[in-house]
């Protein structure tokens, strides 16, 4: 089969240290941290007191969501939808939903794939557990209907897509992936897989992931996994690469790109921001020293070459690396990959930095965010800084010149981004800068 060629033409993000694509480049390349401490995290005796929250008012929803559309959903549905509606418009599609989006025309050759982590605890916390608590009371009869008929909605594991579906229009594929801390990146992989098949013309892809303290309970009650040193000191606090790296910084928000075929794209007069060369998941099976939470190097080397192969392209050509690397003890490990993958001298190894030094670890949203500050920087001819990393780990020490410390002006031609999940699972695509041809 003779593949198709894959271009970025719209991305929409909401993200911790800015809401809005300008916002998050003028974040980044200030080096610029959206992490901070919050006052309900300590009130419930977290050891990780801070995190990575987008910073939204009720007006700011307002202004993109209409009140009766925006109480149906979910915090993390939120995010999606107005990631979405940003990014179809930056694409050059109609995204109005104040005016008449349900009389538009169902787009059947646009589809959807959005992930989701841990979708829906805001819902099952404030609204399902309170009405089932005073289901013993109620009338007999009524039971759990007080919690109203929305809960579904904002609770199944499709709804970050079907939000994106309904005001968008779509009528291609509407599908919701969830792969841990890999699903951004693999929800990239299955639209670009669905273009490859000529199954549409364009896809909207993503991943977003709430913030409710019970998405993050569960990792806060594993030993080292969050970071808890930092509380004084939030913007401190997540450390990829660093030698007081002690654990992720959850994060949350939403980014959302539009990849469609190169002839759909020009047909149409789209903006090209960059070309999706190849792209590629596989898992390490959990054996040979991976496990739930620890990816076994073989496998990540694996992912990393086929992208490179797939694109015919050497690893020398390589201009950027944006990274997993989440400030724990595996970021040493996943730097030792990227060599052994690339196989290149120190000397000679690309610049490799962790957009979640200022974000956090946005667990289902992670890939997408990243992948979003990826084909900006190709766009946009910068290389935003690795935070907080002014001490290299003493493991990574060999290649700490490819780190940059501060923001870079510089012309990108090819970057990979690469995320890993628990349950060993791996994703990587190879980004090109668009040159017009």
């Amino acid at each position: 089969m003779m593949m198709k060629r894959v271009v970025v033409t719209g991305m929409g993000v909401v993200a911790a240290n800015g809401v809005g694509l300008a916002a998050f480049r003028s974040a980044l390349k200030a080096g610029r941290s959206g992490i901070k401490r919050h006052e309900h995290l300590q009130k419930l005796n977290f050891s990780c007191q801070i995190g990575g929250i987008p910073d939204l008012t009720e007006e700011d929803i307002l202004k993109v969501l209409p009140e009766p559309e925006s109480r149906k959903l979910g915090e993390a549905q939120v995010y999606t939808a107005l990631a979405a509606v940003e990014c179809a418009r930056s694409a050059g599609i109609h995204a109005d939903l104040y005016n008449g989006f349900k009389d538009s025309a169902v787009d059947w050759n646009t589809g959807v794939i959005m992930g989701c982590g841990i979708g829906g605890m805001d819902t099952i916390f404030e609204e399902m557990g309170p009405a089932m608590a005073s289901a013993e009371e109620a009338e007999p009869g009524r039971g759990p209907a007080a919690m109203g008929t929305d809960v579904v909605p904002k609770i199944m594991g499709s709804s970050t897509s079907v939000v994106i579906g309904r005001f968008l229009g779509l009528g291609n594929l509407t599908s919701s992936n969830s792969s841990a801390c890999n699903t951004g990146t693999e929800a990239v992989f299955a639209g670009w897989n669905h273009l490859q098949m000529g199954y549409a013309d364009a896809m909207y892809v993503g991943g977003a992931e709430g913030s409710h303290y019970g998405i993050w309970a569960g990792f806060d009650a594993m030993r080292d996994v969050l970071c808890s040193k930092f509380n004084e000191t939030p913007e401190r606090g997540s450390q990829p690469m660093g030698a007081l790296a002690c654990g992720f910084v959850p994060g949350s928000g939403a980014a959302v790109l539009r990849i469609e075929t190169l002839e759909a794209a020009q047909k149409r007069g789209a903006p090209i921001l960059a070309e999706l060369l190849a792209a590629y998941c596989n898992s390490g099976g959990q054996r040979d020293g991976g496990s739930m939470t620890f990816p076994n190097p073989e496998g990540v080397t694996r992912c990393i070459r086929r992208v490179l192969k797939d694109a015919a392209v050497e690893p020398s050509a390589i201009s950027l690396i944006n990274g997993h690397l989440t400030s724990t003890g595996a970021d040493p490990q996943e730097v030792s990959s990227w060599m052994s993958a690339l196989e290149l001298a120190p000397e000679k190894f690309p610049l490799i930095q962790s957009t979640k030094s200022m974000i956090g670890h946005g667990l289902g949203a992670a890939g997408a965010l990243e992948s979003v500050a990826v084909v900006d920087q190709l766009g946009q001819g910068y290389v935003h800084p690795s935070i907080n990393c002014e001490e290299t780990h003493p493991r990574i020490k060999a290649i700490e010149r490819s780190i940059p410390r501060s923001c870079m002006q510089k012309r990108l031609d090819l970057a990979i981004k690469a995320s890993f999940g628990f349950g060993d699972v791996n994703g990587c695509l190879l980004y090109k800068r668009w040159d017009g041809r």
